[in-house]
């Protein structure tokens, strides 16, 4: 299992269009390259992942008018999370955060995590939202960071690492099978 986190670094207390934005967006992305999503902190009142699912399908046009959220929902890959207290869920997996500046002692290529999800590892890849990304207790928590971009360093906004890190691992994988590695 492979889940893109989106973290809410933006507001804790409310919902923002920004939030709702980049949950429409990342749906689609995370149904098309068979990833479960998981949305922390964010102030939902719904409590079940299909109920909220179905109310903000209701207000976008991405995604097919939120179609690709409400089919996460249905299968069970979409995740509704708190703020970590002491850690995650097991069932997520390695903990990575993503980041354009990785601890070099903690740093992990793409590759890698393509290679190990094949042989079933599951990998729990967390994107903040918001201007400061992830806060440093993240960070802490991760037991792997991830630039995607695999040394080059390059800052991507949002959206664009949302679209980017998905994409990016499964090419890799399906490269990775059709070279009959797997």
């Amino acid at each position: 299992m492979i889940t893109l986190g989106l973290y809410n670094s933006y507001d804790p207390n409310r919902i923002h269009e920004a939030h709702l934005r980049a949950i429409a967006r990342a749906a689609p992305i995370c149904y098309a390259f068979e990833f479960h999503l998981a949305l922390i902190g964010f102030p939902f009142e719904e409590k079940k992942a299909i109920d909220l699912a179905e109310k903000i399908a209701q207000n976008t046009t991405i995604g097919e008018g939120g179609k690709y959220l409400i089919e996460l929902a249905k299968r069970n890959k979409l995740h509704l999370l708190d703020f970590p207290k002491k850690g995650f869920p097991p069932q997520f997996g390695h903990i990575v955060a993503t980041t354009r500046k990785p601890n070099e002692k903690k740093a992990i290529k793409s590759l890698e995590i393509a290679e190990r999800a094949l042989r079933g590892e599951s990998f729990f890849l967390i994107v903040g939202l918001g201007r400061h990304g992830l806060p440093k207790e993240i960070f802490k928590l991760s037991e792997y960071h991830l630039d995607i971009t695999d040394g080059k360093r390059v800052s991507f906004e949002t959206c664009t690492a949302i679209g980017s890190i998905p994409t990016k691992i499964r090419t890799l994988m399906e490269a990775l099978k059709w070279m009959k590695k797997w």
